[in-house]
């Protein structure tokens, strides 16, 4: 509806990115509007019909850009805060401050009533598996056995938790979490309480209480504070038990972590480095080097989403005495999967080789042949679902922006004839949608529109100036590809030269230049 408002500098994009258009430049871009959508400038009855409802939606957009709460509000918070209920009962004449304020309060209410249907289930199964027979092991005492060739490998640890949330307000949270392990025949369990409160957008502290069974330790006390507002923010944990006293001070700077742990029976110290790249699979490398009484160890490892909802993970654990170790971990929505492997009692090349190649050949193949089909298919599948459940959503865009272009032909006549004149900018070809290039399936179509005319009637002094937002909103244009990437290529002619030019849909656009001439590489 907004975007309607032409390309007079009043997209979406340019009013919430900082542009303040006056009162007198947003007149002017509707009287633009109206001249040109305006129902008795047409004859034709279906022109004139198709006329009305533009014009009904420039008017729309302009009694919402010029009233000054409801542009406050859009100018904050876009559409969707015009939607937000209890702004009828919302006295006029305020700030954007105080308008600002009353939207946070109306949010926060709203989030009051969703507190209730929120329990944040997370749960993590853990499975201990002893491989070391596969790296360390005396092949002349399986002689004799029969079957004793083959490597012995089993399961000697097993570790399920369980929590779940309850928000009491916008700030206090109760947890209420269980676990339950097993070990070389050995089980316990626990059940802790702990009660969360958000001092400050950047602080927040937590006191837990545990019950332990199966265990010489009875009851555990914890208590736990984290302080963003420094430079480099510091999360501190104390906790108690009979028999066991630990402190633990962690300092993160940016990608880095440090971490000092004082405490019997354990103390150690721990520097950790995290890097993320910037894809679509959010992948990350880390590194930590972690010294104590137990020993030294060095982990590395990295992490990937492989799914929507699925992170999958991979960590080597090489130490002295604690010797080689794989860790897999993945992440299935709220759920956590935890797999360490034990492969060797001892530092051995072989071990710590095989646990770096394998698991990476192991990812590659399994990325190759069972997960990219899958997603694939799977994106196929919701962006069939998108375009089904907006088809005729589309259809009336679509019907909206050839009424639009049918209304803009006058207009446009005018304008070519006024650039011809002077020799400015005219338009010869535009095409908006999804274009076939190297990197594109086979058998892949474009899926494109003419939108030379909507362009044109753009064109003001002889330039063409398209801000940051979607291109789909400008007049005459419409989406003719759902959910997939789109582009705006541009033919144009200025001071007799041709020039060409390819955007991207939410890349700002100023025509002409110079380094668009086609010449300028030849």
């Amino acid at each position: 509806m907004f975007n309607v408002i032409g390309n007079d500098k009043f997209s979406l994009k340019n009013i919430r990115g900082g542009f303040k258009a006056t009162q007198e430049e947003l007149k002017a871009a509707y009287r633009r509007l109206c001249m040109l959508y305006h129902p008795d400038k047409h004859r034709d009855p279906e022109l004139k019909r198709q006329a009305e409802q533009l014009f009904n939606l420039v008017h729309e957009a302009y009694e919402v850009l010029s009233d000054p709460q409801s542009r406050a509000i859009y100018d904050i918070y876009g559409k969707r805060g015009l939607d937000v209920e209890g702004w009828e009962v919302v006295e006029r004449k305020r700030t954007p401050a105080e308008i600002r304020e009353e939207y946070e309060r109306l949010q926060r209410e709203r989030e009051e009533r969703r507190l209730q249907q929120r329990t944040n289930p997370k749960g993590t199964i853990s499975v201990g598996i002893d491989a070391t027979d596969l790296f360390d092991r005396y092949e002349e005492d399986y002689e004799d056995v029969v079957g004793g060739g083959a490597p012995h490998v089993e399961i000697n640890k097993m570790h399920i938790s369980q929590s779940i949330e309850a928000p009491l307000t916008t700030k206090d949270t109760a947890i209420l979490s269980g676990s339950l392990s097993t070990h070389n025949g050995n089980g316990g369990g626990t059940i802790n309480l702990a009660l969360r409160r958000v001092t400050s957008a950047k602080g927040w502290g937590e006191v837990e209480l545990g019950l332990f069974f199966f265990s010489p330790s009875l009851l555990i006390f914890m208590l736990k504070l984290c302080d963003r507002s420094v430079w480099a923010p510091i999360f501190i944990t104390w906790c108690a038990s009979w028999g066991y006293h630990c402190a633990v001070v962690s300092i993160v700077c940016h990608n880095f972590l440090f971490a000092l742990k004082l405490g019997i029976p354990h103390t150690f110290m721990m520097m950790s480095y995290q890097y993320k790249f910037q894809d679509e699979d959010q992948t990350k490398i880390k590194g930590s080097v972690k010294s104590g009484f137990f020993g030294t160890v060095v982990e590395y490892g990295a992490e990937r989403k492989i799914s929507r909802h699925s992170v999958l993970g991979a960590t080597v654990s090489v130490g002295v005495p604690q010797g080689v170790s794989l860790k897999i971990k993945l992440n299935r929505a709220s759920q956590t999967y935890f797999f360490p492997i034990h492969l060797t009692d001892q530092l051995l090349p072989s071990a710590v080789f095989y646990a770096t190649v394998g698991p990476l050949v192991f990812y590659l193949a399994i990325q190759q042949l069972i997960i990219r089909p899958y997603v694939r298919a799977q994106k196929e599948q919701d962006l069939e679902k998108q375009r089904e459940s907006s088809a005729s959503n589309i259809a009336k865009k679509k019907q909206e922006a050839e009424a639009a272009v049918l209304l803009m032909q006058e207009s446009v006549r005018r304008i070519i004839e006024a650039e011809e004149s002077r020799m400015g900018l005219i338009i010869l070809n535009a095409w908006y949608g999804k274009f076939v290039t190297d990197n594109s399936r086979k058998h892949e179509r474009a899926k494109v529109i003419d939108v030379t005319v909507p362009l044109q009637c753009l064109v003001k002094d002889s330039k063409l100036i398209l801000t940051e937002a979607i291109k789909s909103g400008l007049p005459g244009f419409y989406d003719p590809c759902v959910g997939e990437e789109k582009s705006l290529k541009v033919l144009y002619q200025f001071r007799g030269v041709m020039h060409q030019v390819l955007s991207g849909d939410t890349e700002p656009l100023r025509i002409p230049k110079q380094s668009h001439r086609i010449d300028a590489d030849t």
